[in-house]
């Protein structure tokens, strides 16, 4: 083994992982004992809570995932192989990020090409009900590519939403992603995580892991609101790099000296929601392909919007837009919002705190720069 597995192996054997480190240096020897150090190594991910997991076993998941993918190759399963891969890169730690996706890209070059795609893989409009009241107030602020300064002064600093356009004409993403037959080109194979439900605040949403092809043949049929699968929140660009290149960060993320949090894909078919919530971050929305409805409520209304009392969903609001019980929330009714159909090409700058609802109008694409600022 090299200096730096011998360094993961070192931070797990110091959090108690003595069996796990056994069974990894007999991997040099005996390659099949990877898969039994990848489940002991995933028992230890699911003890508790997510973010309370030591950063060394998360390394060390990682670096199991890479011998136990080995292994599969080797054996001739190259699916099974890159979905191992795909987990280590979702749930593993950054420490061996490199050779995962080095071992990624050799599986696809050595594997078979994606099965046939569909002939009309382009991605259509398809017209959804919005909610009561919407599109009814006076437009929301646009401005053309805005300069740095003129971003900072008139939105960054007083905290005002606003589309931007003009901004996005330059992304190979605005023309290769129109065509899902690319998707299936570039990771039809890859297994990404998916939410399946109305909403993350509806009984029975849950989140399935699935191929890429498996997910895009569910945007052409979606079922019913109960079964609509979404790729939501999810760091799509560190998993697949490809796509990576296919968009640019706005500069505007580097207002107020802040750190980029993280990019995240949105992709799913017509009718997918995102219910009224908040969040902590500077926010910029692009929209790539199809059109999307947000509605947006100033954080001075929060109490108004009747935020859950529960601490994992405080920045959620128990009021349904798309069917609002004001006989118990009434307070809701009234409130002033803005909103806007967000279309292909543009950006939607939401500061920190803004609550936002937003609704998928056709199948569509979005990518969310999220930053905070120091």
């Amino acid at each position: 083994m090299d200096a730096l597995e011998e360094s993961v192996l070192a931070s797990v054997w110091r959090q108690g992982g003595f069996a796990f480190c056994q069974l990894m240096r007999k991997c040099r020897s005996d390659p099949s004992m990877a898969e039994e150090a990848h489940d002991l190594a995933w028992e230890q991910l699911h003890l508790g809570d997510w973010h309370q997991v030591d950063c060394a076993w998360r390394d060390g998941y990682a670096l199991a995932c890479v011998y136990w993918a080995e292994e599969l190759r080797r054996k001739g399963d190259h699916a099974e192989a890159t979905r191992v891969l795909d987990m280590g890169l979702m749930m593993g730690g950054l420490a061996f990020r490199p050779r995962l996706n080095a071992a990624i890209s050799s599986l696809s070059q050595a594997s078979e090409p994606p099965s046939a795609v569909r002939g009309d893989d382009q991605l259509t409009v398809q017209a959804e009900s919005l909610p009561p009241g919407s599109l009814q107030g006076p437009p929301m602020r646009t401005m053309a590519f805005p300069s740095i300064q003129k971003f900072l002064q008139e939105l960054f600093a007083p905290g005002v939403p606003a589309i931007l356009t003009d901004t996005m004409a330059h992304w190979p993403a605005m023309k290769k992603w129109k065509d899902l037959s690319y998707f299936h080109k570039i990771a039809g194979n890859r297994t990404v995580p998916v939410e399946v439900g109305e909403t993350y605040l509806a009984e029975g949403w849950k989140q399935e892991l699935m191929t890429m092809s498996r997910f895009l043949d569910r945007i052409y049929d979606p079922g019913d609101s109960t079964s609509r699968a979404y790729l939501a929140q999810h760091p799509l660009f560190d998993q697949i790099p490809e796509l990576q290149r296919d968009i640019v960060t706005p500069d505007y993320c580097a207002c107020g000296d802040g750190e980029l949090h993280s990019i995240n894909a949105w992709f799913g078919p017509s009718g997918t929601v995102t219910p009224l919530h908040h969040d902590p971050h500077h926010n910029l929305l692009a929209q790539v392909v199809g059109t999307k409805y947000v509605r947006l409520y100033s954080p001075e209304l929060s109490d108004s919007l009747h935020p859950f009392s529960d601490p994992m969903l405080q920045n959620s609001s128990q009021l349904d837009l798309d069917k609002p019980d004001y006989e118990r929330f009434p307070l809701a009714e009234k409130l002033a919002f803005v909103d806007c159909v967000l279309g292909e090409g543009q950006m939607l700058y939401i500061p920190p705190k803004w609550w936002h609802y937003v609704k998928s109008l056709s199948p569509s694409f979005s990518v969310s720069f999220w930053w905070r600022s120091s």
